[in-house]
């Protein structure tokens, strides 16, 4: 018959602290380093926004021009001027102030969400994918609706169009998937409430920006809400997570081989529909 020791097991100490010696405080990374592709982006806009009106365009009311000039969106600039650099600069150039500033919170509180489950360089790739979505959408919906009406001698053809308001929806749509995943090691009440809090976001900016419109259209005046960037950033975001799996409870070579097909399956489709409308001038 064995015998049980008694004895303690020998605690182990981190490396380099003595037997005696006070215990060294666990040091937290700061969220920028826990998150830095929401910092990143965040800082972007914003430096863009610094730069614009440190160039004199106006801080709370831009004019279209000014827009135009620093890389906004529009179907008769892109699809007649062959700029479609414009798809992605306009996600980082905003009208006004107001703007920025709701746009800013929005990504920076959805990121901080977002970046644990779709690491750093998720959180960029559905940022452009989703934001160029949307522009791209958009510019469809405007040269369909504003083809032929431009002023004489001028190449914009519908409004202008900038805000990361689409590729924020993209990164909504992308954690609405993710968030119902079975892998995520976190109890599944908690993920309920997330996800309806990030749904209900989705569903009552949606909304909206649609009554907006409607009553603009009514009176004939007011704010414009470019709400096809809006849908167009929201549904691909839905598209580019459905065969992706959290970072978060997956194993890493799973979570990249998935990232990956991702990104290919998404610039695939954007570079489809591009395709399709580069033939509709002339």
């Amino acid at each position: 018959m064995g015998t049980h020791s008694s004895l303690p097991e020998p605690e182990l100490l981190p490396p380099g602290q003595e037997f005696g010696a006070p215990p060294r405080p666990v040091r937290r990374r700061p969220q920028w380093a826990v998150s830095p592709a929401t910092y990143v982006l965040v800082g972007i806009n914003c430096l863009v926004f610094l730069a614009m009106t440190g160039r004199g365009v106006s801080i709370g009311n831009p004019n279209a021009e000014q827009l135009l000039t620093w890389g906004a969106d529009n179907a008769g600039a892109v699809l007649l001027g062959g700029q479609w650099w414009r798809i992605v600069t306009a996600m980082f150039v905003h009208v006004g102030l107001l703007h920025l500033a709701t746009n800013m919170w929005c990504l920076w509180n959805l990121g901080l969400l977002a970046e644990p489950l779709l690491g750093s360089a998720g959180v960029l790739a559905v940022y452009i994918l989703t934001g160029a979505a949307g522009n791209l959408l958009s510019t469809f919906v405007n040269w369909v609706g504003f083809h032929g009406q431009g002023n004489p001698g001028m190449i914009a053809y519908g409004p202008v169009g900038a805000g990361a308001s689409g590729a924020v929806f993209g990164i909504a749509g992308a954690l609405i998937v993710l968030l119902k995943s079975n892998r995520l090691p976190v109890p599944p009440l908690e993920l309920k409430k997330l996800r309806k809090s990030v749904i209900y976001f989705a569903a009552i900016n949606l909304v909206i920006g649609f009554s907006i419109s409607v009553g603009t259209r009514v009176i004939g005046s007011g704010l414009s809400i470019d709400n096809m960037a809006h849908l167009g950033g929201f549904s691909s975001g839905l598209l580019f997570a459905m065969p992706l799996v959290p970072r978060l409870g997956s194993p890493r070579k799973l979570f990249v081989t998935r990232l990956r097909i991702a990104v290919g399956m998404v610039v695939g489709v954007l570079g489809l529909f591009g395709f399709f409308l580069a033939q509709l001038p002339g």
